[in-house]
């Protein structure tokens, strides 16, 4: 064997090992991940737990429970205590032209309590509108979780997808490296001429920038992770699709997505809030009945008048109907049902955009899968490929470009099949979501899932009380 055909096998030898790390090193994440890190479930879970967004969407909900009692105290009395006193100087001219004056200190004590019997059936209807605004609260929440729970995967498969492709641009740095080396060896024998060994150290070039561009991803995909999760990255082990949880055609897709929603759910209830209203700003116009109790105790020390106190008490009923107002109550009536027609409107908005949402992931689905297996094979036919060109460069059959370009085009296909692997992950998501389904129960996470109607029936009766049920 002489001289130049041992080289030659070496730099065949060496340039194959380097193929065939690549194709190691390429490999996508989901597939190579840390036994030990951190899983996509445990990530949700720390999110759903954490996410400021969320935890302020619960604090809000929290708000509109109130509006309950707050209705609600349109059926119980209202009590009032009053108390007055002070100094009272009093100067009298008697008939004999005589000067009479005292320095007096008078004061009354009293409470009256007011029961409201009957307002138009304003009390019943707020209260029916205050309930229905607590519903369309809870889907809002719910749509919400929704929202934080896909982002969570989304920046999750981001991170893993960023890592691949970094480790995969390493590889192909530390290949082109060994390339250009191996070149300028042979051009040093006289096998090659300069202008393999200038393309080689451009595709080196090519690949630093190339690798600098996926480090400065990873490093903005774990910045983003640690704001959704709440804490920085740490061996995400791999993440997988949520197929068993999705429907099996895209009219069940369509048909879950228009009935179950929470964003149609939540418009849903909004436009039963604002058909109630309308007859919350009817009852202006009708008879209220109430009935007072006053009960009253008033000292006083002029020694001129026959007594020196007294003790009063009384119950009065009162009906009051409104003649004319100025227009003010017909205004808000009328306003109350356009307020109405655009929450029709905006339901059956809400409704179409779910029903397009829901197509459009269905869609997305399918096509991610189509996707991965198509990247999967153009990786697979991109190996082989470099394999044979650098058999047959080897043999002088093909050049150091040819070895180059079948090396690029191997890293592309890899580059498109992280891309692939990470968008069949997000789209299982997605249509999960646009079901209506996303949530810590249909996951099954291992978290408490909050529930809203806790803090409801813990305010919906409360009579006084300043704190909050969590103490505050």
């Amino acid at each position: 064997m002489t001289e130049r055909a041992t080289r030659v096998g070496d730099v065949k030898l060496r340039v194959l090992r380097s193929g065939i790390c690549l194709a190691v090193a390429g490999c996508f994440t989901f597939a190579a991940a840390a036994a030990h890190g951190e899983s996509l479930p445990e990530a949700l879970v720390k999110a759903y737990q954490t996410n400021p967004q969320l935890n302020a969407e619960r604090a809000r909900q929290r708000a509109t429970d109130e509006n309950v009692p707050q209705a609600l105290s349109g059926y119980r009395p209202q009590i009032i205590a009053g108390l007055s006193a002070g100094l009272q100087s009093v100067r009298n001219l008697l008939p004999d032209n005589t000067i009479q004056s005292a320095n007096l200190k008078p004061w009354t004590v009293g409470v009256t309590v007011t029961q409201t019997l009957f307002n138009g059936f304003k009390t019943a209807n707020s209260v029916r509108a205050a309930e229905l605004q607590v519903q369309a609260g809870r889907e809002a929440l719910r749509n919400v979780g929704q929202g934080v729970l896909l982002d969570a995967v989304t920046v999750y498969t981001n991170v893993l997808a960023n890592q691949s492709l970094v480790e995969a641009q390493r590889a192909n740095v530390a290949f082109l490296q060994e390339t250009l080396g191996i070149t300028q060896k042979r051009l040093n024998a006289g096998d090659v001429t300069p202008t393999d060994a200038a393309q080689a150290e451009a595709r080196l070039s090519r690949g630093r920038a190339d690798l600098n561009a996926a480090e400065v991803n990873l490093a903005v995909s774990q910045a983003t992770y640690t704001q959704v999760i709440g804490n920085a990255p740490n061996a995400l082990r791999a993440a997988d699709s949520v197929d068993r949880m999705l429907p099996r055609s895209r009219d069940d897709a369509t048909g879950l997505a228009f009935r179950q929603h929470p964003a149609v759910m939540a418009a849903s209830y909004d436009f039963d809030v604002a058909t109630t209203s309308i007859r919350v700003a009817e009852s202006s116009l009708m008879p209220t009945i109430t009935l007072q109790g006053n009960a009253s105790r008033s000292r006083q020390s002029d020694p001129t008048l026959g007594s020196s106190g007294t003790d009063q008490a009384s119950v009065t009923g009162q009906l009051t109907q409104p003649i004319y107002d100025g227009g003010m109550a017909a205004s808000q009536t009328r306003q109350a049902k356009q307020i109405a027609a655009q929450s029709r409107l905006v339901l059956d908005q809400f409704r179409s955009q779910a029903r397009t949402a829901a197509v459009g992931a269905w869609v997305a689905n399918e096509g991610a899968k189509i996707a991965v297996t198509a990247s999967e094979a153009e990786v697979r036919a991109a190996t082989v490929a470099l394999e044979g060109v650098q058999r047959e460069a080897t043999g002088g059959q093909r050049t150091t470009v040819d070895v180059l370009n079948a090396q690029q085009d191997l890293i592309l296909a890899k580059a498109r099949l992280i891309g692939a692997q990470r968008d069949r992950v997000i789209a299982s998501y997605t249509l999960l979501s646009a079901i209506g389904r996303l949530d810590v129960k249909t996951l099954g996470l291992n978290t408490p899932d909050y529930l809203p109607e806790v803090h409801y029936h813990q305010v919906r009766d409360a009579w006084h009380g300043l704190r909050t049920p969590s103490g505050q």
